[in-house]
């Protein structure tokens, strides 16, 4: 407790006596004045609780973002390369933007129109696509089917069906899903043979070792250039981004 009250003064600036750097070596009735003045310097002063608030969020925050920087460097080749991801908007767009996601994430799908949005009107963004089902079994199947559709009929056809999974109100079952096929004109039975084949159940298990090792825990996730973004982005905040990575 004392140590946390030297940290809170010394991080708003507040002159301490020197006895008060060292709790270790302070008797008893050291330590009884210098809780008797923290708590008097406090009840005067309370808005100096907000402001080392404030430094030791913002403190956080930094270390956060340098942590995330190590991460994605990393992993910057199974971040940016890894041989199966699939590949869209501008492929030599000079911003590269990585997604995480799950078919089933709610945020997901509200993000889904707005990095298409992005890809469509700044039209130099490179996009690579992490299949990462979190959310259960209708999600596993999901990630399955369009890993399956990639591998059998190629990137073009993965898109179709990625973006018509990421709108799908319904239930994820295998009917549905040999529906979405033949509605795209794809190959449903040889689609389905793919789904449980062990280069479906690597593509995926690559995947989550990758995203423990960037301790991410939840979609969607993004990755801009060496930045991790965590969570929902709207397009505005994407632009500016990319925009701010420009320089």
């Amino acid at each position: 407790m004392f140590r946390k009250l030297t940290a809170l003064i010394l991080a708003c600036g507040i002159a301490l006596p020197a006895m008060a750097l060292d709790l270790t070596e302070m008797s008893d009735e050291e330590r009884s004045i210098f809780r008797d003045e923290v708590r008097s310097y406090l009840m005067d002063n309370p808005e100096v609780i907000m402001e080392a608030v404030a430094v030791l969020e913002q403190r956080q925050q930094q270390a956060q973002v340098q942590a995330d920087e190590s991460l994605v460097t990393d992993n910057a080749d199974e971040i940016f390369d890894d041989g199966f991801s699939f590949v869209g908007g501008n492929p030599d767009g000079d911003i590269t933007l990585v997604e995480f996601l799950d078919y089933r994430c709610g945020y997901c799908k509200r993000a889904h129109g707005e990095v298409a949005k992005l890809l469509e009107t700044d039209g130099n963004i490179r996009l690579i696509v992490k299949e990462f089902p979190i959310l259960g079994e209708q999600s596993l199947l999901a990630s399955r089917f369009a890993i399956a559709t990639k591998q059998v009929a190629g990137s073009e056809a993965y898109k179709g069906i990625a973006d018509a999974l990421m709108t799908l109100d319904g239930e994820v079952n295998i009917r549905n899903l040999r529906r979405l096929a033949s509605t795209f004109g794809l190959d449903a039975d040889a689609i389905e043979a793919q789904m449980d084949s062990p280069e479906v159940t690597q593509e995926i298990a690559a995947t989550r070792a990758l995203a423990q090792r960037l301790k991410i825990t939840g979609t969607p996730t993004f990755v801009m250039q060496d930045e991790l973004l965590r969570g929902y982005l709207p397009y505005d905040q994407m632009q500016a981004l990319v925009d701010e990575k420009r320089g």
